[in-house]
């Protein structure tokens, strides 16, 4: 039988650590957290405490718990598509936590507007095929095919199809506000 994976990888520490190129001596100064803890959590032979977690996450501008989800064991996450219709719109939509990923088709005319459902994330609208306008409360924005667009979702939209079209949009949870 397999061993499980552990819970935690910090491995993870040496690529961040990295990517900021910092060395072992570099972090344990940012951080306040000896070389000899951080090359041991580095290499997966010591759990880290919760202070430490903070004030490491702190040296790479994260919180402990970005940190602590970093170096949690990856797993997959499955799903399955689910369509609906929206003012002559036809989307398929799958959904994970952070992200709301909506394929889309629409004949020339139709027209949708529900920006009740967005909450607060970032939303883009990315056109495959065919031509859309994209109604804000301040702009208005012909996207074409190859063309794509951001903007708060918080605020007030309505696609209309100008073409026959095919396009993604992607809602993204934005991240916490302090």
């Amino acid at each position: 039988m397999a061993t499980p994976p552990d819970k935690f990888d910090f491995s993870v520490l040496r690529r961040l650590r990295e990517q900021h190129e910092m060395t072992l001596a570099d972090l344990s100064v940012a951080s306040g957290v000896s070389v000899p803890v951080i090359s041991k959590l580095e290499r997966n032979q010591q759990s880290a405490e919760l202070d430490t977690l903070y004030r490491l996450g702190r040296a790479f501008g994260m919180s402990a718990t970005d940190l602590l989800a970093l170096a949690e064991s990856p797993l997959a996450h499955r799903g399955a598509e689910a369509s609906h219709r929206s003012g002559g719109f036809k989307f398929r939509q799958i959904r994970f936590a952070n992200v709301v990923a909506l394929l889309g088709t629409a004949a020339a005319s139709a027209k949708v507007s529900r920006p009740e459902i967005h909450h607060d994330d970032t939303e883009v609208c990315w056109v495959l095929e065919g031509k859309l306008r994209l109604t804000l409360p301040h702009e208005e924005c012909v996207l074409e095919a190859g063309q794509c667009m951001q903007f708060d979702a918080i605020q007030q939209h309505t696609y209309e199809s100008l073409a026959d079209s095919r396009f993604l949009i992607l809602h993204l949870r934005k991240d916490k506000r302090y």
